[in-house]
């Protein structure tokens, strides 16, 4: 009997392309193919809940595939971690319908950049948080993140080159928490443009340094102009944390690492 089943899987971004089948480097779809192949014997179509760029991590992605097994579900995620390479790890499993589809069926994404505002770096978190070099205001950061809630026209916040026209998008939380040394922005919304959680990201680093007022964001988003904003911030202090299929519900304390 053919059964669907949805994955939530953690990885490691350094050294992929990012989640989806590209002819330029190994993917992180790429590898769940072999898995499955490798366990069930056949190559079967996967479908994950977005794309993500090369080096962007995760601690919650989610990933459908549909094969023919009596496998019980626990133990799926044993089965395929012994096929998968260190960097990838399946954490969660459940069966769903057959029209379940990982990203539209979410209600919403949570995504958490973390930054690191030592001015030695940590080798630690090499690859894995936005070095800054220099002490940032998180008081200001989080005055500002606020000004992100809401649904808004996000277009500031959008790389240019994309072609999407609907920039609306829905925020149901952005906030920044420090543990010492580190910094974690959390921000979950019902979508996000291309490179929109990075785009924020360094506008609260500008904002934190320094660099900008913690009320321009409201000006900015008004702007509806890329140029308005902040620069990019690095993939590798991006985390897909959660997606949400039922109840969006925040999580309390300090977060990663």
């Amino acid at each position: 009997m053919t059964r669907k089943f949805l994955l939530t899987i953690s990885f490691v971004g350094t050294g992929f392309v990012g989640w989806q089948v590209q002819k330029n480097g190994y993917a992180v779809q790429t590898c769940m193919q072999d898995a499955i192949e490798e366990i069930f014997g056949v190559r079967a179509d996967v479908t994950g809940c977005s794309r993500t760029d090369s080096g962007v991590h995760a601690t919650g992605y989610r990933m459908c595939f549909s094969v023919d097994t009596d496998m019980e579900c626990i133990r799926v995620p044993l089965a395929l971690n012994a096929a998968l390479p260190d960097g990838i790890a399946v954490i969660g499993c459940r069966e769903v319908d057959e029209d379940f589809h990982p990203r539209y069926s979410a209600r919403a994404k949570e995504y958490v950049y973390l930054i690191y505002d030592g001015a030695a770096r940590d080798p630690f978190l090499k690859d894995r948080a936005y070095h800054w070099k220099g002490r940032l205001d998180v008081e200001k950061m989080r005055r500002a993140a606020a000004a992100f809630e809401g649904r808004q026209d996000f277009r500031s916040f959008m790389s240019e080159g994309s072609k999407i026209t609907d920039t609306v998008r829905t925020l149901y939380w952005a906030d920044v928490s420090r543990q010492g040394r580190r910094i974690a922005l959390r921000v979950c919304g019902d979508g996000f443009l291309y490179n929109m959680v990075r785009i924020i990201a360094g506008t609260l680093v500008r904002i934190g340094a320094g660099a900008l007022d913690p009320d321009a964001v409201a000006g900015i988003i008004a702007a509806r102009d890329r140029a308005a904003a902040g620069p990019t911030a690095p993939a590798h202090g991006l985390y897909l944390h959660r997606v949400f299929y039922d109840e969006i519900g925040k999580e309390d304390g300090p977060w990663l690492i």
